[in-house]
């Protein structure tokens, strides 16, 4: 039975994302952050 509880959650987590339900909301590696998608830079005096 802990083996068919263990296949149902692995097809769930396979599931998921084939289907669209999860998205990646990171922007890049480095995380600098965005205003609405695009780059800022920190202005330098």
């Amino acid at each position: 039975m802990e083996f068919l509880l263990l296949l149902l959650l692995l097809a769930v987590l396979a599931a998921a994302p084939a289907s669209g339900l999860t998205a990646d909301t990171r922007d890049s590696a480095d995380w600098k952050p965005t205003d609405e998608g695009r780059r800022w830079r920190s202005r330098v005096c």
